[in-house]
């Protein structure tokens, strides 16, 4: 599997809206039509054929009747339920749930199996451009879902976390979220080290990166940024991202000096 940017919306979307266009097109029906029945925007309707947007299952049953569809336009509604996660992180989602061996590294947040639901809270909300209500409640419960696979595996996942020190002193970690910390720490399928600032090295300024085997013994490395990700089996790219990952973990403080570094920010007035 090639490197692949992750940033393209969900494939339903994209092959609704040109299913709605298809349809539109044949009937004769101009995109100001739709738009005017559905009581949506031009630009709205625009990036719904296009997928940028997830076509909403008023538009597509207004557009199943203009276009004398006889209900295939409308059918598509049970396929398009909104994503819990990212369209950018999704085919990573799929991959994470086989693995069976998990690397990760992050330098300004802590990672998402680890987040308390506080946390993770504080996170959604305060995305921009927003997320409506029910959207920050789904992603919400979507990342709490994910972490049965820190105790919920049989036979259990061997995890590994490197976390910058800047992660741990973020603005959104309070004491319950390094009591978390702690409290995974614990677990025997776990592995969680810290690394200093004044350990770190250039390769840990350059962002998250993760690295799993799945049960086929597929291994695949992602690497995340604001505005783009990318899943990769590519040999090279593995290679990379294992070499880094190693060089990360070597740097970083071990288990036990670890522990004991959370534990003092704990202590801390």
């Amino acid at each position: 599997m090639p490197g692949r940017n992750n940033s393209q919306p969900p494939l339903a979307w994209r092959y609704s809206g040109n299913q709605l266009k298809r349809w539109r097109t044949k009937a004769n029906i101009t995109r100001e039509q739709l738009a005017v029945a559905a009581n949506y925007s031009l630009d709205t309707i625009a990036s719904m054929e296009q997928g940028v947007r997830m076509p909403t299952p008023r538009v597509l049953d207004v557009a199943d009747e203009l276009c004398r569809a006889e209900g295939l336009l409308s059918a598509a509604k049970e396929y398009l339920q909104r994503e819990k996660f990212p369209a950018r992180a999704q085919d990573f989602m799929e991959r994470e749930k086989e693995a069976i061996s998990f690397w990760s590294y992050e330098a300004t947040l802590v990672p998402g199996l680890l987040q308390t639901e506080g946390y993770a809270r504080s996170l959604i909300e305060d995305r921009i451009p927003p997320l409506d209500e029910e959207m920050v409640e789904e992603r919400i419960t979507a990342r709490v879902e994910r972490q049965s696979i820190l105790t919920g595996r049989k036979p259990p996942v061997g995890l590994s976390f490197v976390l910058y020190e800047a992660a741990l002193r973020g603005p959104q970690v309070d004491n319950e979220q390094l009591c978390r910390l702690l409290e995974v720490s614990r677990l025997r399928n776990v592995v969680l080290q810290v690394l200093p600032y004044e350990r770190a090295v250039s390769d840990a300024l350059m962002g998250p990166m993760v690295l799993l085997e799945t049960r086929d013994h597929e291994r695949f490395a992602f690497t995340e940024g604001p505005f783009a990700s990318e899943l990769s089996a590519d040999p090279d790219i593995v290679s990379r991202v294992t070499e880094r990952l190693s060089m990360i973990r070597a740097q970083a403080l071990n288990p036990a000096e670890s522990v004991r570094f959370v534990e003092r920010m704990v202590d801390q007035p």
